[in-house]
């Protein structure tokens, strides 16, 4: 069985309009993690996008960089009931990311450094939802928030917002991930509470 941090619970906080459901809204970004810390070196870090040819596209760290960073500013959901709303990040988006990866295939794997999974309809990786963010709230990440690199997905839980992300594989269903594979809901809409199965 594997182990979690403490701090799974919610904290206390002010209501906002923009929680949804369930949800307390924090200042400070907690830390919950489902297992050790990778600490992955940019200069060994790569990201690989599997297609359904087994083709792997890859790009190293600065190749990855080079697709064009932007700033975005979002709220986070974790499953966990807390929200942190507001929060700025820097990173690429996976519109650059799957500008040059075709596939007739409309779900997602996505792999970390140190094992996780979780899946994604390829949709919600798409049209300006989704980025590879390398920074949070003008820092570069640290690895206990997924450093160097996370997956942040805002508009499902924070638990589709891989850390340690190094690749994603296309997949022709929805077989579900890490914690989808220990009950939790296999998309995860906070506005529909979507948290377990």
């Amino acid at each position: 069985m594997p182990f979690t941090t403490r701090g799974f619970s919610g904290r206390g906080g002010q209501p906002d309009t923009r929680l949804p459901p369930g949800q307390t809204m924090v200042d400070k970004w907690p830390v919950l993690s489902a297992g050790p810390t990778p600490h992955v070196d940019t200069r060994d870090w790569e990201l690989t996008v599997q297609d359904e040819t087994s083709t792997d596209h890859r790009w190293s760290w600065d190749e990855f960089l080079a697709l064009g960073v932007e700033d975005i500013t979002v709220d986070i959901h974790c499953v966990t009931h807390w929200s942190k709303l507001g929060m700025s990040w820097r990173g690429v988006s996976l519109d650059k990311i799957f500008e040059n990866v075709a596939s007739e295939r409309q779900y997602v794997l996505a792999h970390s450094y140190g094992g996780y999974t979780t899946n994604l309809p390829l949709e919600d990786l798409l049209g300006s939802k989704a980025w590879i963010a390398t920074e949070a709230e003008g820092q570069p990440l640290h690895p206990e928030h997924g450093g160097p690199a996370r997956l942040l997905v805002p508009h499902l839980y924070f638990w589709k917002s891989a850390k340690w992300v190094r690749g994603l594989t296309m997949m022709p269903d929805n077989d579900p991930g890490f914690w989808e594979r220990y009950g939790y809901h296999i998309y995860g809409d906070p506005w529909k509470e979507q948290r377990y199965r």
